[in-house]
């Protein structure tokens, strides 16, 4: 290996004695690198590595690009003067391509692109200055934001009007105008939801105001949503009495309100009550502080027996009445205090009516101590009312209370008239039934003397008669105990007890015998007198002026007294089955529309 690299070296240092101009290899490579760049270039020497080109300030890059963009800028300006608009757009993005970091220039463009009506084009090029400079020009952009919502929105095009509004006060936050203006959008757009969620952040932010309350309202009305609109109105009258919308928008309702309810009284006069229920719904709705409207309703909830929903409208109707001052009086829909007290009247009449009712449903269905809690609360409305105290004495009865009973039969025979059947029945039954639990304790005594007061009150029932007859055997008072076998002889002389009181009484005889002997005959006459006597009273079929009383009435109460005598054949029960079946009817029909005349 030695050997041949020392041969090598030797031959080159012969072959540079030989040839002392020879060049490199390097060199040769260069020398052909410049002969083809010659070729392709000529002369210039601007693309020769390692040839140092004379320095020109003039021909640096950044100037030339700097130099070209303001020279775009300035024929851009140069156009924006003379009006040609799309020459100054190009201009200006030619600017912008060489020069982008410039927020003059795109503010410039905007400018053009602006007065084209390129509301995006120009909301894009501030975009671009608001990032360079942000801040800026928030107020510009906003603007263009603005004025294309609104050609959209005089364009029908409320959904992108909605979008461009909404960018205007995302720019300019706190600007109401853009939000008025969104908030015509979504009106002109049916989106009333969303209204009324934009007017209630405005309340929260800015605190009530008549204006927002105005247009609270109306959107609530858009909505169907009458009894908030109602509310919304009054709280601006609140704020402001003089209000002219609130004060027409508030007679638009009463005069929706006067409809409906007119609609109701015509319904409810043609027996369709859930009709007229729903008419009244309507007017209340309108007019939801009326209180003869509550009282209206309650009137028909009692009809229809819906008696929890009847009070609760009824006492509205009362209280409202009371609560009525200065706050209600002067506006358009204020009633004097006479018109007031009378609907107070009437409601506290119907509320004591509509507790009755209820007890007499309660009755009809075997809850006799709620009936008696419901008459309790009408007695504490109204004292004055026979027709409570025989209906809760009924209750009573049908519970074996009998003093009870008797305190409030004997109550209401001292606020009714004398000798009135509708009390004289019921302590006849009750003297009867009290009159029998003394015979079977074996008082025969104070039997008698009651079963002469049930004869009293009812002097044509035969059965006190001949329940009397067996106490006055018991005392051996035959006389009395014939005499009163006479009695019901004539008044029913189909009863089955009558024969074996014959063979006790008047041995040998026959019935005709009897009736048709002397003293028959005055029995006759005494007792014809005495139910003509009973019969020619006053009013004897009369109701209460003040209530339209529901009364029971002897055919479907099941009497207590019939258990009690069970078994017991020597006295038959004071009452039949019939008798001591008592059922609570109406008595009168309820004049419906009691303030069709206001």
């Amino acid at each position: 290996m030695d050997t041949s690299e020392k041969k090598h070296e030797q031959t080159q240092v012969e072959e540079q004695r030989l040839f002392p101009t020879a060049v490199s290899e390097e060199e040769l490579d260069e020398a052909r690198r410049k002969s083809t760049f010659k070729l392709l270039f000529g002369s210039s020497k601007i693309f020769l590595a390692g040839e140092k080109c004379p320095q020109r300030p003039d021909l640096q890059g950044s100037l030339i690009i700097q130099h070209k963009a303001a020279q775009h800028y300035t024929k851009g300006k140069e156009a924006m003067r003379k009006s040609q608009y799309e020459r100054a757009v190009i201009c200006f993005s030619k600017a912008n391509a060489l020069q982008p970091e410039q927020t003059q220039v795109y503010v410039s463009q905007a400018e053009a692109y602006l007065q084209l009506c390129d509301f995006q084009s120009a909301a894009v090029c501030y975009k671009q200055a608001w990032l360079l400079e942000p801040g800026a020009f928030s107020g510009r952009l906003a603007f263009i934001y603005y004025l294309q919502g609104q050609c959209l929105f005089d364009q029908g095009s409320f959904s992108e009007a909605l979008e461009a509004f909404s960018k205007a006060a995302e720019v300019q936050p706190g600007c109401r105008a853009h939000e008025v203006r969104s908030l015509a959008c979504l009106t002109a757009a049916g989106r009333h939801s969303d209204c009324l969620k934009m007017v209630n952040d405005w309340m929260v932010i800015d605190g009530p105001t008549s204006d927002l309350y105005i247009l609270r309202a109306r959107l609530h009305r858009r909505l169907n949503q009458t009894s908030q609109c109602y509310r919304d109105v009054k709280s601006a009258l609140a704020l402001n009495p003089t209000c002219p919308a609130a004060l027409a928008l508030l007679l638009q309702l009463q005069e929706a309100s006067k409809r409906a309810r007119q609609n109701a009284k015509d319904r409810a006069l043609s027996g369709q009550l859930p009709a007229a229920l729903c008419m009244i719904n309507i007017a209340l709705e309108n007019c939801p502080q009326n209180a003869h409207l509550y009282l209206f309703r309650g009137i028909l909830y009692r009809r229809l027996k819906d008696f929890t929903a009847a009070i609760e409208d009824l006492v509205q109707a009362f209280q409202l009445c009371e609560e009525v001052g200065e706050e209600f009086r002067g506006q358009v829909e204020a009633i004097d205090e006479e018109e007031c007290d009378s609907v107070q009247k009437e409601a506290q009449f119907q509320l004591v009516l509509t507790y009755n009712d209820f007890a007499v449903q309660c009755f009809s269905r075997g809850l006799y101590a709620e009936a008696i809690l419901l008459l309790n609360k009408g007695i504490q409305e109204e004292k004055s009312e026979a027709g409570l105290y025989l209906n809760r004495g009924d209750c009573f009865f049908m519970q074996g209370a009998w003093c009870y009973a008797l305190a409030d039969y004997q109550q209401a025979e001292e606020m009714m008239r004398p000798d009135d059947p509708a009390v004289g029945r019921r302590l006849a039954v009750l003297y009867n039934t009290l009159g029998s639990f003394s015979f079977q304790e074996g008082c025969f005594q104070e039997a008698a003397g009651r079963f002469s007061l049930a004869i009293q009150y009812n002097p044509t029932a035969g059965r006190y008669y001949e329940n009397r007859a067996k106490a006055f055997r018991k005392l051996l008072d035959l006389e009395g105990a014939r005499r009163d076998f006479i009695c019901t002889l004539i008044l029913d002389p189909t009863n089955e007890e009558l024969p074996p009181m014959l063979m006790s009484l008047f041995p040998g005889c026959s019935m005709s015998d009897v009736l048709s002997s002397p003293t028959g005959q005055e029995v006759r006459v005494q007792l014809m007198d005495t139910i003509q006597a009973r019969r020619s009273s006053p009013d004897q079929q009369r109701l209460s002026e003040e209530l339209q009383m529901m009364t029971l009435t002897s055919d479907n109460i099941v009497s207590q007294s019939e258990d009690a005598s069970a078994g017991r054949k020597e006295l038959r029960s004071s009452v039949n089955q019939q008798e001591l079946k008592m059922t609570m009817k109406s008595s009168l029909q309820l004049f419906l529309c009691v303030d069709c005349g206001r």
